[in-house]
């Protein structure tokens, strides 16, 4: 019978887990051979785990589990559908009678660009602009389709599930009902053109799954001759249509193990479904794990902290391992919270791996604040999943001008600046294992003021001798300057002989000629030239199977000019601090959102609760997408009330406080300043407590 464990956090869930699968295994490998047992164990088990970190690690704890004797394939759920839509697209294609090509999944920020494009070619576009800006209409309806699709919605019903949940919302301009009608009609556009020519987005993978591949009795099959055991860990993140596959599974006979904690839900608002999901423990047999692995504040003092901040209570003071620090500016706040720490690890009182900063908006300052502070005195820090536009780069940045000074007609994406900064970086040499440019930045300017010639069809680097005294440029400069030119007028004779050349191919090449193939450069630069070559070559994938289908599509001029403005508009983000500089065992402090760090599903002695009275707290750090509880399977068709929004709130601070303080083993700061970091006066739903905390006395 199938085992569905339900427990709080750090219970043991995925403990047991573990357990179970090695059980399933040791049975199966001395059960006698039968026909219908594979011969690779490991390709008859499906492991699920909520996100991809928490898919590396359950892998490597299976893998440990088993002593490493076959490959554990472990996978996220929407990484799991996306393969099977890949693997069984033709199956899809015959039903729905479409051309037979391989199919190509778009990122999200080629599919807001693509569906942008499309949808102004409406003749009511500029209408439906006018209620909303363009870029949050475009955003907010492909959010749409994806809500759609992992919750088992067809796309045409979108329209009238938004006039019965938001038909109470009051707009100031434009008719909503023509909005909602609207936004299902763009959305069926989309879908029709995405699959006339192989596109697959997030949205569409969903609803081509659960719509057509999954009922397919072919598929069906496939599904269990492959498969014999589920262990689904974390359930309560999973999207509704993960129900109906287990389910499938289940009623052929599956195993499955699953885990379950209430006081999760961290997705829920984005695509998950874990109310829906919960249904699948009438069909197992029910654990229940309630004393926690180790030691955490939540047994002591969760049930008061939710009295606290739901007002159910008052006047409690809250344990000794809870304290508060109180400041009147953030600055102020910033700057003690890092000295609590420098002072505690350099008295070895605790490690910084022990330790952890959570908060529920991360704003640039507050992690500029706390990497400089603690980098100075010698502790590491870790952003989890810290992103910034690839843009802020210089040398994305240069490689983007060197691309419109190659190809023609891109003069007026270029900048006399741009250019003095392209040549600093470009002349970079290898000196002692270390790269220093040959150009410094006044040299550069003077260059770019007097040899730039302006063109916007083709603009041009003349020779050095155009700038009247360019002999006070110096050998080094003048010979860096001319090796940069020579480059730049190879390849322009190579565009001429060869048609076109992908900018993928000269961006590859640049970097190779002029910034060594990545050799001396830090680990962050790399990433982002990682990130900026993998964009590139999406994009003219793309470009590519577009050109397939539509022959008389837009020039290659414009394909990269519309490259060069994608970038520029910050929308491309890369991580400045990869995951190869912190290793798992790296004694770094953590430093998080509320969402992020929930996500991470670890533990620390120390938490300390950055901005502990903001309003952000009730919003769990990570926003709801428009319209997500209309599509979540519980919903009963009523109007989506501002009361309804309000209840939503407390519930998910209420999981917030209790799965925070049960990741926190020894004590919890709540940081707390009257003025947040726009000025405005903290007074959220967590200022009960920061009130009920003994304030914490500096120890000199």
């Amino acid at each position: 019978m199938p085992l569905w464990i339900v427990g709080t956090t750090r219970t043991g869930k995925t403990s047991r887990l573990v357990a179970e699968f090695c059980n399933w295994v040791r049975k199966q490998l001395i059960k006698p051979k039968l026909k219908n047992v594979p011969e690779n164990l490991a390709s008859a088990i499906l492991v699920f785990a909520a996100n991809n970190n928490n898919r590396r690690e359950l892998n490597d704890r299976l893998v440990l589990a088993v002593d490493g004797t076959y490959p554990v394939v472990c996978k996220t759920p929407v990484g799991f559908i996306t393969d099977e839509v890949m693997l069984f697209f033709p199956l899809i294609f015959e039903e729905l009678k479409l051309k037979a090509q391989f199919p190509l999944r778009l990122r999200p920020e080629t599919e807001q660009e693509l569906a942008t494009q499309l949808w102004r070619n409406q003749p009511d576009w500029q209408d439906l602009c006018a209620i909303d800006n363009e870029y949050r209409l475009v955003r907010q309806t492909l959010d749409l389709m994806q809500l759609a699709g992992a919750s088992g919605v067809p796309t045409e019903d979108i329209p009238m599930i938004l006039h019965q949940g938001l038909s109470g919302l009051d707009l100031t301009q434009g008719d909503q009902s023509n909005l909602w009608q609207r936004m299902g009609e763009l959305l069926v556009l989309w879908r029709k053109w995405c699959l006339e020519r192989g596109l697959l987005t997030y949205g569409l993978i969903y609803e081509l799954y659960w719509r057509y591949l999954l009922p397919n009795h072919r598929y069906q099959q496939h599904l269990q001759r492959r498969y014999q055991a589920i262990f689904a860990d974390d359930l309560d993140d999973y999207p509704a249509i993960a129900r109906d596959l287990f389910e499938l599974m289940l009623d052929r006979g599956a195993s499955a193990v699953f885990t379950y904690n209430p006081d999760g839900k961290i997705r829920l608002g984005l695509n998950a479904d874990p109310d829906y999901l919960e249904g699948l423990a009438a069909r197992c047999e029910q654990v229940e794990l309630s004393m926690p692995i180790n030691s955490n504040l939540a047994v002591e003092f969760a049930d008061t902290a939710v009295d606290l901040v739901t007002e159910r209570a008052y006047l409690i003071t809250a344990p000794d391992s809870i304290q508060s620090l109180q400041t009147i500016s953030r600055a102020e706040l910033l700057r003690k919270t890092a000295e609590i720490i420098i002072q505690a690890v350099q008295k070895k009182e605790i490690e910084p791996s022990e330790i952890a900063i959570i908060a529920p908006g991360l704003d640039e300052i507050a992690r500029y604040s706390f990497i400089e502070i603690l980098s100075a005195q010698g502790i590491a820090i870790k952003p989890l999943n810290e992103q910034r536009p690839i843009i802020s780069s210089p040398l994305v940045r240069s490689l983007l001008t060197l691309l419109c000074l190659v190809y023609a007609d891109l003069g007026r994406l270029v900048e006399r600046d741009s250019i003095a900064e392209m040549l600093t970086v470009f002349s970079q040499k290898t000196q002692a294992g270390k790269l220093v440019s040959q150009i410094d930045p006044v040299r550069a300017g003077l260059i770019a003021d007097y040899c730039y010639h302006v063109d916007p069809e083709s603009p041009y680097l003349s020779s050095v001798e155009t700038f009247p005294r360019w002999d006070r440029l110096g050998h080094q400069a003048t010979n860096a300057y001319q090796e940069i030119v020579q480059w730049i007028e190879a390849s322009k004779e190579r565009q001429r002989k060869q048609s076109f050349i992908t900018p993928t191919i000269l961006l590859s090449e640049a970097i190779k000629d002029f910034l060594g193939n990545g050799k001396y450069l830090t680990s962050d630069k790399i990433a982002v030239l990682r990130e900026l070559m993998e964009t590139a070559q999406h994009f003219w994938e793309v470009d590519r199977r577009l050109r397939q289908n539509e022959p008389s599509f837009q020039t290659q001029t414009t394909t990269t000019a519309q490259f060069i403005q994608l970038l520029r508009r910050g929308t491309i983000t890369a991580n400045p601090r990869p995951l190869s500089q912190f290793p798992s065992n790296s004694n770094a402090v953590t430093l998080a959102t509320i969402f992020q760090y929930r996500s991470l599903r670890s533990s620390h002695r120390w938490q300390f609760w950055l901005d502990a009275s903001s309003p952000l707290w009730s919003q769990g750090g990570a926003a709801t997408l428009f319209a997500a509880p209309l599509f979540w399977k519980q919903w009963n068709g009523k109007t989506w009330m501002p009361e309804d929004e309000y209840e939503m709130d407390k519930q998910r601070l209420q999981r917030i406080l209790r799965d925070l303080l049960g990741r926190a083993e020894a004590r919890i700061f709540l940081c707390h300043s009257d003025l947040g970091v726009n000025g405005t006066e903290q007074a959220g739903a967590l200022l009960p407590l920061v009130h009920g905390a003994s304030q914490f006395i500096k120890v000199l």
